[in-house]
């Protein structure tokens, strides 16, 4: 029974956070932009389990898509399904309750996050699958991760303004970057399995796109600063993002996998200098 909820554990990710964190710092980029500063602590509860929920739901359904293939790649074939330590129903069983029990947390909430939360969740669910016949996979999962932006704004403000769509954006292209280096890991495997991945798409022009999505998602952040006005200390955070967005590049250009592995964890970093500049630049 202990070894179940260890294959457990290890199908929902509770022993690699990075993917929570990536997920989180966006919502909470949203949820502090659309409460001035000072989101209430019922949303803040209700988005960060939704977000760990959702992300390891996403977990569970992406590994029972890639069941085929996870067996055949030295980084992924010990997963617990591909392992036999678990199903792929009991895998499904599972995304299915994370999924209902991240929806129950929203509903107190208003109509238009819930009719957001259904798309969320159908687009996750998409995910796995696009790695089969879409070219930019990677735009699909940033979807996915953004959704908890219009979400935050539409559960403070019933409403999902322009800004939050621009957040929308940038962290859309965010995520593109982020992916692209983790798949830049698993590029030959994937190309001998005939998995479709940015990294693949972009071929020798991988290190550029990866530089022009940083580039995009920090000049989404100065529109959205000067709309809504956020003052002179956003800066700090701004220009710490900027510093690791250069520090990744310069570990994929080697294009070696534990340096393309490492760009894609410190994205963390990014994200939370990013959440510092919001929330030095709402004082005052």
């Amino acid at each position: 029974m202990l070894q179940r909820l260890f294959a457990y554990a290890r199908l929902i990710r509770l022993d690699k956070p990075i993917g929570t964190l990536l997920l989180l710092w966006p919502t909470y980029w949203a949820l502090w932009l659309s409460n001035q500063g000072m989101p209430p602590l019922d949303l803040l509860v209700i988005f960060t389990l939704g977000t760990f929920l959702m992300r390891s739901a996403g977990c569970a359904i992406n590994d029972y898509a890639d069941r085929d293939f996870d067996r055949h790649v030295e980084r992924t074939k010990n997963r617990p399904i591909t392992s036999g330590q678990i199903s792929g129903k009991e895998a499904v069983l599972i995304a299915a309750i994370l999924a209902l029990l991240s929806f129950g947390l929203i509903w107190p909430l208003n109509l238009l996050t819930k009719q957001l939360s259904v798309l969320a969740i159908l687009i996750a669910v998409m995910y796995p699958f696009t790695k089969r016949f879409f070219a930019m996979p990677q735009a699909v999962l940033g979807v996915a991760f953004g959704f908890g932006i219009p979400m935050a704004y539409a559960a403070s403000q019933n409403q999902v303004p322009l800004e939050a769509w621009i957040l929308f954006g940038g962290n859309l292209f965010w995520t593109i970057a982020y992916d692209t280096a983790y798949a830049m890991v698993d590029r030959d495997d994937d190309l001998r399995l005939g998995l479709r991945t940015s990294a693949i798409t972009f071929r020798r022009f991988d290190v550029i796109a990866i530089a022009a999505c940083y580039a995009l998602l920090l000049i989404s952040l100065l529109w959205v600063a000067y709309l809504v006005r956020l003052n002179d200390l956003f800066w700090f955070g701004w220009v710490g993002a900027l510093i690791c967005a250069i520090y990744h590049v310069s570990l994929v250009r080697t294009r070696q996998r534990d340096a393309c592995f490492k760009a894609f964890r410190q994205n963390n970093w990014l994200g939370a200098f990013l959440f510092l500049g919001i929330v030095l630049g709402l004082l005052g």
